[in-house]
């Protein structure tokens, strides 16, 4: 091996390639460092040509014991991952003992979803003014047919994407994925209301269904700021955003219909396991209810 240094040595080094050919952030490169400070450390002598993958896996286990989260050993493991493939490439090293290690997984968070209840109170008034009107045919739009917003947002008129007759929009979703998905009696009577309006708000040759204050396309942030304003007068306390409501979609739709295949088409999930997040969710409601009503679940 040429040019064998002591680990902060060549650790610097390294950090100082990252710094001058990758231009890293700051952050990141304070990121590396702690992780690389980090590795020394657990290794005691400093010795980075001796590590092998057995101790990496043991470094895991260890920092994972003591609190440390699985997106934080990912980042770690990235940080030791990256360093060893230069020091392969540039210092003689024989081999990344890094490779094919790999953080435990995360577990994955469940999407909250509205209760049936309070989307009934979300939709339960009249819209007075024409902001609100749009809001209503955004906000019944992305509950009716569990669109993401950035495919609410991108909907045009004219293109014949969205067909109230037939009550049907064609989004293009994440991966280029093209979707029909049927339009609701509610939320076809919004979408109709806004349209007859919408001339007066938006600005001459404006492509976009739905439009700002200035006439143009709606901004994300602002579907979102005033869908929680919307929220907060119809007395939810949940902090409701966009994607809520097609939680709230997706889970409403299985309960009734206990169609995992289906709502998986409605969403556009490329992969089946994507969807079925939303058993679980299932599962927690009806685990409230027998908690509730079965005699023997309760405790004595």
């Amino acid at each position: 091996m040429r040019g064998r240094s002591d680990g902060a040595a060549v650790t610097r080094e390294y950090l100082d390639a990252l710094r001058h050919q990758r231009r890293l952030s700051p952050a990141t490169l304070r990121n590396y460092r702690h992780a690389l400070d980090l590795l020394l450390s657990l290794l005691k002598d400093g010795k980075l040509e001796s590590v092998e993958a057995a101790q990496i896996r043991r470094f895991v286990a260890l920092m994972h014991s003591k609190g440390l989260s699985p997106r934080s050993l990912a980042l770690m493991l990235s940080a030791w991952r990256g360093c060893y493939r230069w020091l392969v490439r540039h210092r003689g090293f024989q081999a990344n003992p890094v490779l094919g290690v790999r953080a435990p997984k995360a577990a994955r968070p469940l999407p909250k979803a509205l209760s049936v209840e309070a989307a009934q109170r979300l939709f339960g008034e009249a819209p007075s003014s024409p902001a609100a009107t749009r809001d209503a045919a955004m906000f019944e739009l992305l509950y009716s047919s569990g669109l993401r917003l950035a495919e609410l947002v991108a909907l045009n008129v004219g293109d014949g994407r969205l067909d109230l007759a037939q009550g049907e929009v064609t989004v293009t979703g994440k991966g280029s994925r093209t979707r029909t998905v049927p339009v609701g009696a509610a939320a076809r009577a919004a979408l109709g209301a806004w349209l007859e309006i919408r001339s007066q708000v938006a600005a001459p040759g404006e492509r976009a269904l739905f439009v700002g204050a200035r006439g143009r396309r709606i901004a994300p942030s602002v579907v979102e700021a005033r869908l929680r304003a919307w929220a907060r007068r119809r007395g939810l306390t949940e902090r409701v955003h966009p994607h809520m409501l097609r939680h709230s979609f997706a889970t409403h739709l299985l309960q009734s219909s206990q169609d995992l295949r289906a709502v998986q088409e409605l969403l556009g999930h490329a992969s089946i396991s994507t969807t079925q997040v939303y058993t679980h969710l299932d599962f927690q409601a009806l685990a409230k209810v027998y908690d509730a009503a079965h005699p023997r679940a309760k405790k004595k």
